[in-house]
């Protein structure tokens, strides 16, 4: 069995070395990202045109300050940074089934 805390620090490591295969190879394909106010992203074709742009500027970068780990979900208290003026702290909920993130929930 895959450590769900291992799949989700290599999808940082590839968030935060702007590595956008690395960090999609991590998401399973038919993923779904709840994000803020009811929008949502499913699969990794859509991730793909979230993240495309934001690695591109090389601006984004998130620090883990928190985790909890139970049944599969990985719940990270990050602060990311390069998104806007200020550090924002997120709480960020990954699923991880089969050795891939197939649900990841913004909590903010």
């Amino acid at each position: 069995m895959i450590d769900p805390a291992s799949v989700v620090d290599r999808q940082l490591a590839a968030y935060n070395a702007h590595d956008l295969e690395a960090f999609l190879a991590t998401y399973a394909e038919d993923v779904h990202l709840a994000l803020h106010e009811g929008q949502s992203i499913r699969g990794r074709d859509e991730m793909r045109g979230l993240y495309a742009e934001q690695f591109a500027q090389r601006l984004c970068r998130a620090e883990v300050v928190g985790r909890l780990i139970e049944r599969g979900w990985v719940v990270d208290h990050e602060v990311a940074h390069g998104l806007d003026d200020e550090p924002r702290r997120v709480l960020v909920a990954y699923r991880v089934r089969d050795g891939l993130i197939d649900r990841v929930r913004f909590l903010t």
